[in-house]
Order: C-alpha cells, then sequence, then structure tokens
C-alpha cells in the first residue's frame, strides 16, 4: 500500500527543518515546537490540516513581529524546496493578510512559490480583493522565472482541485482569460499546462467563451494551438458540436456503417474485469478524424445511471477502412469510483454519437 501524502510530514522532518530555522534564527525552540505539532490528534490530521496546523505553530515560534519572521523564512528559503514547504506560502496566508502586510505578503508568495507552490495561498486574497491581486497576476505572467508565471495561471482557476473556488470567476471569466491571453505563447510546457487547465476549468461554465477564445487563439502559434486542444478537452469528450468542428472531427451523420460492440463476459462480479470488442467501418470518400470511445451508464448507489467514457483511439482514417480492437475493463472499485450490481448498458461512440451498445448484469462481489 502506498504511504499517505501527509507522511511526508514527520517528526524527522520538523526537527531537521527546526535545525534550518535554528541555524538563522538562534531562539528558536526546536524540541517546543515540535511537541506542540506532533500532540495526541496529529495522526489524525489529513494533509492539508497539518500543513495548516505547521504554519500556525511557526508563526508562535518565530519573532512576532510578521516581517521579521517572513525574513527568517526568507533566509531559508534556498534550502526549503519542494512540495512539503507547502506551509512557507501557507505561513503568509495564517499571518499576512492584513492591508499593511499586503505588498510584503505578494513578495513572499512570488518567491515561496519559486520554491515550492503559492496556487492555494493567493486564493484567499483573491477572494478579499480580486482586481488589486489580478493586477499583480498581469505583472508575473511576464516574470522571467516559469514557476511565478505559472503562479498568474493556476493561482487564478475557478475549479482548482483541493483549492477553495472562486465563485466571481465561475461567473465572470473574464479578468482571467485577460492573464491567460499574456501566457498563451508561453515557452514553458509547465506553465502551458496550467494555461490549458484554466480554460477546461472556464469551459466547465462558460463553454462558448472559451470556444470563442480558442478560434481567435488557432493558428497563432504552436504552443497556442496545443494549449485550446487540451483547454478545450472537456467539450471534445462530451461532444460538443463546436469543439469537435473546431478540431476537424468529422460531423457526418452517416460517418459509420456496420458497427458493433460485444462484451465478454456480459455477466461478472465486482472486482473482475471484461474484454471489450468493437468493429465498425467508415463510410466510403474523404478521410475522416475520429475519436472512438467506449462509455459505460455506471449505477450508482441510488440506482440511477452516470456515464463515464473511455479513450480507444484519436486518429485520421481513410474513407472505407474497417477498424476493429479490444479493450480489458475493470469492475474493482476505485478511489474515485465504487461500483453497484445492476444492469449496465455500455455504448461505442465515434465523435460523440452513440453507434452501438451492449448490456451487462454486473453481481455484487463473490466472496
Amino acid at each position: 500500500m502506498a504511504t499517505p501524502l501527509k507522511d511526508v510530514y514527520h517528526e524527522d522532518f520538523l526537527w531537521e527543518f527546526g535545525r534550518r530555522i535554528q541555524s538563522v534564527y538562534p531562539s528558536f525552540e526546536i524540541q517546543a515546537f515540535v511537541a506542540s505539532i506532533v500532540d495526541e490528534s496529529w495522526e489524525a490530521l489529513a494533509l492539508k490540516a497539518r500543513t495548516r496546523r505547521i504554519s500556525t505553530i511557526l508563526g508562535e515560534y518565530l519573532p512576532q513581529h510578521y516581517e521579521s519572521a517572513l525574513d527568517v523564512l526568507v533566509e531559508i528559503a534556498d534550502d526549503c524546496v519542494g512540495f512539503p514547504y507547502l506551509f512557507f506560502p501557507d505561513f503568509v496566508v495564517v499571518y499576512g493578510q492584513a492591508e499593511e502586510h499586503w505588498e510584503r505578503s505578494m513578495s513572499a508568495l512570488e518567491l515561496f512559490t519559486q520554491k515550492s507552490s503559492s496556487e492555494f495561498a493567493i486564493r484567499p486574497f483573491l477572494l478579499r480583493d480580486s482586481t488589486r491581486v489580478l493586477d499583480r497576476m498581469m505583472a508575473w505572467a511576464e516574470h522571467p522565472n516559469e514557476h511565478v508565471r505559472r503562479l498568474a495561471s493556476e493561482g487564478c482557476r475557478p475549479r482548482l482541485p483541493w483549492a477553495e473556488s472562486l465563485p466571481m470567476f465561475k461567473g465572470d471569466p473574464g479578468p482571467v482569460l485577460a492573464v491567460l491571453e499574456l501566457l498563451k505563447e508561453d515557452p514553458s510546457l509547465y506553465v502551458r499546462k496550467s494555461v490549458a487547465n484554466n480554460l477546461n476549468d472556464i469551459s466547465k461554465d462558460h463553454p462558448e467563451a472559451v470556444l470563442a477564445v480558442s478560434r481567435r487563439w488557432q493558428g497563432e502559434h504552436p504552443h497556442t494551438d496545443w494549449i485550446i486542444r487540451h483547454g478545450c478537452r472537456t467539450l471534445i469528450k462530451s461532444a460538443h458540436p463546436d469543439a469537435l468542428t473546431l478540431f476537424g472531427y468529422a460531423q457526418d451523420t452517416d460517418l459509420t456503417v456496420n458497427s458493433s460492440i460485444s462484451i465478454h463476459p456480459n455477466v461478472l462480479h465486482i472486482g473482475e474485469a471484461c474484454e471489450i470488442q468493437y468493429e465498425l467501418s467508415i463510410r466510403p470518400g474523404d478521410a475522416a478524424y475520429i475519436r472512438i470511445e467506449y462509455a459505460i451508464d455506471f449505477i450508482n448507489a441510488n440506482g440511477k445511471a452516470s456515464r463515464k467514457a473511455f479513450l480507444l483511439a484519436n486518429k485520421i482514417v481513410a474513407g472505407g477502412a474497417r477498424l476493429a480492437s479490444s479493450r480489458v475493463h475493470n469492475w474493482s472499485d476505485l478511489t474515485t469510483r465504487r461500483h453497484y450490481p445492476g444492469e449496465h448498458r455500455i455504448v461505442l461512440l465515434v465523435n460523440g454519437r452513440e453507434v452501438a451498445e451492449h448490456h451487462i448484469m454486473l453481481h455484487k462481489r463473490d466472496d
């Protein structure tokens, strides 16, 4: 079993961090610091709660003056690089949101994001004053360091996983799109992935806005073309007709002939696997850009169905081509999906259209 991510924070880590603090701030009480963090409730705390506890208690053992405490963290920042040090920017959230600290806090988040990431820490500041913070993000979008440029995009994603949502940008993505405009040709793949993910977030609330941007950006630069293709992935997967047209997928209603899908076995238990086989023929004539998926209407705990699609192929094929392949599908429970017994409908999709279907019966696990 994999080690829980929260276990990056353990006593040895805290002692080593305390020694780094003490090397520049000799009065730092390492033993008391560690003991205050690792108490009887520590083991039950999840990752984010552990991060918050460390940053909060850290402030109790550093200088009382916020900016003096920041000076200590800045002095050791080069030796505190990577995911575990997310409590550096979180320290800014806990202690640095007062108006008199605003400028210093922004500078600290700019520095700390280059060592770990300030994508979560910037969001409380956005929620307090989005206009002011977005002005700073516009400047960060032109920063020479890729980590700072990524913060300009990642920090304002409306639906950033694990983070507070930003309802004002769910309602109006215009200010976010202005930041992304500056990053649409970024030379760093690290940044481009963030821009694409931001567009994908926006597409869930404002598909037409993302499609309009994508049409305007398309063909401007290879980096930009990659961004919009990745940024429209949810629209493509949901077979939004304008997204499919934008990226060249064939929209013929008679695109396929003689399509079929079969499942072996078609009666199975939760935890078992089946083989999904399909075949289809493309109509004669011109080549076609196609996306082949199978989708399962999973039965939920309430007896209703919800669909999830799985990609089989995405390519240009000649007119008249015959395609056939297979895929093993596992019906084991996952952290992101539980299975429930009942009849499940499985369909073959070509460019979002159902062209064949099959049914299987899923039973409870055979213990």
